[in-house]
């Protein structure tokens, strides 16, 4: 992985118009970015989010004064675009859609289930606590850098963190698939 002052150092370049720069950007940060709007909003809307996301970045790479890490800056920007799509959303009339959720894997089920089965257990978090915890726990940014990209005090994120855990073992303790009575059985 490349470290973050390479990145900052590519996005201060191609905000000077450096195109190779931008292209080393836009290359060392994408899958980061998918991943992280795929696990707030949905992996079926990761692309488009994750366009949005370097269109807008792209716009402002000529502002970005690297107070942060560019790596921090754009996941701010992810951040933002998945909270524009979801307030877009929620103004749209909604229509039945066939299924959500996927049958839940049995217990010897591939790593793919258990990769929807994750999914489902992220999307039960409320947002903000979904939120802290995707970007501390799978994409492995520090408190600090949450807080930041979030907009809100360090304490809260690690607060949202706790929570969003709490929340994860509740649901999977109360959850009927076969993973967690096996689990269950084991500590009897």
């Amino acid at each position: 992985m490349t470290d973050d002052a390479e990145i900052t150092s590519w996005a201060l370049a191609a905000g000077r118009g450096d195109q190779e720069s931008a292209t080393r950007f836009i290359r060392a940060t994408q899958q980061y970015i998918w991943r992280f709007v795929a696990h707030l909003i949905s992996p079926s809307e990761a692309d488009d989010l994750t366009q949005e996301t370097y269109l807008r970045a792209m716009r402002s790479l000529p502002s970005f004064a690297a107070r942060s890490s560019a790596r921090t800056w754009l996941l701010g920007i992810a951040r933002k675009v998945a909270v524009d799509h979801v307030r877009a959303a929620t103004r749209r009339p909604r229509t039945t859609q066939l299924s959500d959720r996927h049958d839940v894997p049995d217990a010897g089920g591939s790593a793919f289930d258990g990769a929807v089965v994750l999914n489902d257990l992220l999307c039960s978090l409320a947002p903000d606590r979904r939120e802290a915890f995707v970007a501390t726990q799978i994409l492995g940014l520090s408190y600090a850098e949450t807080a930041e990209v979030c907009g809100c005090p360090v304490g809260t994120i690690r607060s949202r963190v706790a929570r969003a855990r709490e929340d994860l073992v509740a649901a999977v303790d109360a959850s009927p698939w076969p993973a967690r009575r096996q689990r269950g059985s084991a500590a009897s």
